[in-house]
């Protein structure tokens, strides 16, 4: 991972996105696909709310390099800061069948992720799901 990814990645876990954002702007990274385009889309959709342009250009850089989990962990990322919960989740999952990434696994947990109910076909607030549920979680099952 080149210096310049390594520095930005930190600047961001820090809150400090308006200086990450800074740092990449000298690189182009609109120009180039690559993990920095993840990273400065991640900083325009904070410092400059610019949404949609954030998840467009993440969405190149995954169609670009599919199994770099970075793109998705700053694509979950810009769903969060746009209220978009549900996407985020799908997006961080999604991550996750390409490669480990302590990052998207930690926003997972943070984010309190709820487990499939044992029985899909019906709705969660089913008694059977719910009490089913129950008595797997108390005997360790799940």
């Amino acid at each position: 991972m080149n210096k310049t990814i390594i520095k930005a990645k930190e600047l961001i876990k820090q809150g400090e996105t308006l200086r990450a954002l800074s740092l990449l702007e000298k690189h182009s990274p609109e120009k180039s696909i690559s993990q920095l385009t993840s990273l400065y889309a991640l900083c325009i959709a904070r410092e400059r709310g610019q949404v949609r342009k954030a998840i467009e250009l993440c969405h190149r850089a995954i169609n670009k390099e599919p199994d770099e989990t970075i793109h998705y962990y700053c694509l979950g990322r810009i769903h969060l800061l746009d209220k978009n919960r549900k996407e985020a989740i799908q997006v961080f999952r999604e991550g996750l069948k390409h490669g480990t990434d302590q990052d998207i696994i930690a926003e997972l947990e943070s984010l309190g992720i709820r487990k499939d109910p044992p029985f899909k076909f019906l709705k969660r607030s089913n008694p059977l799901n719910k009490y089913t549920g129950l008595l797997l979680k108390i005997f360790g099952l799940r």
